[in-house]
């Protein structure tokens, strides 16, 4: 019967095996102690971001907020129109309106009251409520929309990939998706801002205050050589409306018309219970 051989380690030989085993544990164990520093570091600087609306919006130097008086207002839409010339936004058609995918940064929500034929009509214009705690910043997984210093809630649209959290999570529903390029009939490119980037397919948009008015502005006051002054930056929407029912202005300044108006007894938001705090505020009808 043949006896089986059987080979064995040299000791040298196990102690370099041993060694390259602790070698390589070292590696794996430094590279998940750095992906948890990462993930750590990332989960602060999420906490960070959304601590920043409470405590950020209300110590910067400016606090952007505006005020919409319901009794003045006589729901011409000319608030509507004037934001989408502004903003170069897409005019769409009625079959895009019929399936509610026409973007209207500025739009009239209708409330009908009473019973036929005694009815009244109310109309409250939405827009983006840029929130104090804007749930909509906090779903966006590649941090294409944030809250600026000066309380603008902005969207970074080479950065957007469209997911629509966001837009899932506005509970005002202002936000719009481009389930379309943008199509502008002659001769209406001729009269595109050149200040407003055209979105793409694809995309989220939304109001910004007009934010590149508050640039141009910014611009302007420093060739001068002066602080920004009241009135400097003004929203195409306060601008358009006949009846000057949209008041705008910084509610960091307590001696701002806006800011007055916005702690009167007539002032109110949308849906306050859910600790949103926009900043956009509306005044009841009657004194």
């Amino acid at each position: 019967m043949a006896h089986q051989q059987t080979q064995t380690t040299p000791p040298e030989q196990k102690r370099s095996n041993q060694g390259l085993r602790r070698f390589l544990i070292g590696i794996v164990s430094g590279l998940a102690g750095m992906v948890a520093l990462l993930t750590l570091k990332r989960r602060s600087a999420v906490k960070a971001e959304a601590a920043a609306p409470a405590e950020g919006g209300e110590s910067a130097t400016h606090r952007w907020g505006m005020v919409i008086d319901l009794d003045k207002c006589v729901g011409c839409g000319a608030c509507v129109v004037a934001c989408a010339v502004e903003n170069n936004v897409m005019l769409g058609d009625p079959s895009l309106a019929e399936k509610r995918r026409v973007a209207r940064w500025m739009q009239l929500l209708t409330f009908i009251e009473g019973t036929y034929p005694h009815l009244k009509t109310r109309l409250l214009p939405m827009l983006c409520f840029q929130c104090d705690n804007p749930p909509c910043t906090k779903v966006c997984p590649v941090r294409a929309t944030y809250l600026n210093p000066e309380g603008l809630v902005a969207v970074v649209q080479k950065r957007c990939i469209g997911t629509r959290y966001c837009l899932n999570n506005c509970p005002y529903h202002i936000r719009w998706f481009n389930w379309f390029e943008p199509e502008f009939p002659e001769p209406l490119p001729k009269g595109l801002n050149p200040d407003v980037s055209v979105r793409t397919k694809g995309v989220v948009e939304k109001c910004t205050f007009c934010h590149h008015r508050l640039m141009k502005a910014k611009e302007q006051a420093k060739a001068e050589g002066r602080k920004l002054r009241p009135g400097d930056y003004v929203p195409a929407c306060m601008e358009a409306c006949p009846a000057q029912a949209i008041y705008f202005g910084d509610l960091n300044d307590p001696e701002s018309e806006v800011s007055r108006l916005a702690h009167s007894r007539r002032a109110f938001v949308l849906l306050e219970d859910l600790g949103t705090r926009p900043k956009v505020f509306y005044l009841t009808e009657g004194s």
